[in-house]
């Protein structure tokens, strides 16, 4: 079996993106671009991955701590040879190095384990792809025969040279031994003063060396990214990828343009989701879930027949069966609904778990509370869980009623069975099965004059 040595160049500024974060860390799906080709590196079998970084190296190595490769620094940016050049001594001779770029995110794991399995004792593989426009790409140039013998950079190449439309895309995988050597023996007499990797395909074909191509699957696999303009563009590319691997699975999008996934999501049979929803984070989605439109869900659980209506947000929460939520729901972190729980419109509720078919229906705050079973709590609803230095908790037994407006004053207990009088602000514990409420006397003054305007 081959050993596989990932090399990712990172170590370019970006200065088109006109930003001070280094370029491989702008976010394509809610994940840096170098944390795309990380995984994909992980996903092909990698032995080990090596990351050349440079320009804003700190921040680079800061944010993606977490991941397990080796840092290559490259100080100076003397071009891609010397950028890779970097990364062989801690490469054994036996491994084949795969050259990958941080700053093309989209590449798939299935079209780089093609282009690995195209190396051998005799041979060489190199990702090429055929373009319409092949500006500013280097361009392949063949033999009578087929076979590649070269790669000359745009900005050296002959006007013969620029009407080739088959380009390099700067991926390959060469054996190490080879690749050390070659490396070694690049020169910069080109236009840019630079050490090119490319150089090494014209020195592996004189040592006799076949060059061996492959090409994506889909162009969107070799896009990178110079400017923001080219961020946007992967950012659809990528969406369109997790929305046709949704449908793919069975949930109806009514527009796969208009669903952004920045993280993982998992889906059952016939979920619906309308347009401009938005997740975040790990969601997993039941069966006959339906999803209305303008929706933020992150890191949350939504069980069998649940509906989320419209301009609802949803956080690290648990939506039981056939739990209701919406539309202008707001559903806060450590929040859980049991089944046919409904939370209204214009209703927030935090670390709060509502019972088997209890209902928030209207304009109310519920927070650190602990409700039962098929409670209603009336429009207006707040529960006061904040004294201004700590949080205090609510408790509501099953089939207890809270009229509306209702503040109830935390830590308090409403009893099963219980009913609070609407307008009632409640301090004290409340009774099962009884009614309690606190109003002030109500009063008619006679002969009351509106005042007027002057």
């Amino acid at each position: 079996m081959q050993k596989i040595a990932v090399v990712i160049l990172a170590a370019g500024q970006g200065t088109r993106m006109k930003s001070a974060m280094p370029k491989v860390l702008h976010p394509v799906g809610h994940k840096p671009m170098l944390e795309h080709v990380y995984d994909t590196a992980r996903a092909v079998g990698a032995n080990d991955i090596h990351i050349v970084y440079g320009f804003g190296g700190h921040q680079v190595r800061e944010r993606l701590a977490a991941l397990d490769v080796q840092w290559v620094l490259q100080a100076e940016q003397r071009g891609t040879g010397h950028a890779v050049e970097q990364a062989l001594p801690a490469i054994d001779d036996d491994e084949i190095v795969l050259i990958l770029y941080g700053d093309v995110p989209l590449v798939r794991a299935a079209t780089l384990q093609q282009l690995t399995a195209k190396v051998s004792k005799e041979s060489i593989a190199l990702m090429t792809a055929t373009l319409d426009d092949a500006t500013g790409y280097g361009r392949i140039v063949r033999d009578q025969n087929g076979m590649v013998q070269r790669i000359v950079e745009h900005k050296d190449a002959t006007q013969e040279e620029l009407a080739i439309r088959e380009v390099n895309t700067g991926m390959m995988a060469v054996p190490a031994r080879h690749l050390k050597k070659w490396i070694a023996a690049l020169d910069n007499d080109n236009a840019q003063g630079e050490f090119y990797l490319t150089d090494v395909i014209e020195t592996a074909v004189a040592e006799g060396m076949r060059v061996r191509t492959v090409e994506p699957a889909s162009m969107d696999e070799i896009l990178g990214v110079n400017n923001r303009i080219q961020l946007a563009e992967i950012e659809r590319h990528f969406q369109l990828r997790q929305a046709r691997a949704l449908m793919e699975s069975g949930v109806t999008l009514r527009d796969p343009a208009r669903i952004d996934v920045r993280g993982t999501i998992s889906a059952g049979q016939d979920v619906e989701i309308d347009v401009n929803v938005v997740f975040e984070g790990r969601v997993e989605i039941g069966s006959r879930v339906l999803i209305g439109a303008n929706c933020i869900i992150k890191d949350a659980v939504i069980e069998d027949d649940a509906v989320i209506e419209p301009h609802s947000i949803i956080e690290k929460s648990l939506l039981g069966r056939r739990a209701h939520v919406g539309p202008f729901a707001r559903i806060r972190p450590d929040t859980q609904l049991g089944e046919d729980a409904k939370i209204g419109n214009f209703v927030e509720v935090k670390k709060a778990k509502i019972g088997a078919g209890s209902k928030v229906n209207h304009l109310s705050y519920i927070g650190d509370a602990l409700i039962g079973k098929d409670v209603n709590v009336g429009a207006g609803t707040i529960t006061c869980n904040y004294d201004g230095a700590n949080k205090h908790q609510t408790v509501i037994g099953d089939n207890a009623f809270i009229g509306s407006d209702t503040q109830l004053v935390a830590p308090v207990e409403v009893g099963a069975g219980a009913t609070i009088g609407a307008g009632s602000t409640i301090c004290r514990n409340a009774p099962a099965n009884q009614l309690t409420l606190s109003r002030s006397p109500q009063k008619s003054v006679e002969n009351w004059q509106r005042p007027k305007k002057k």
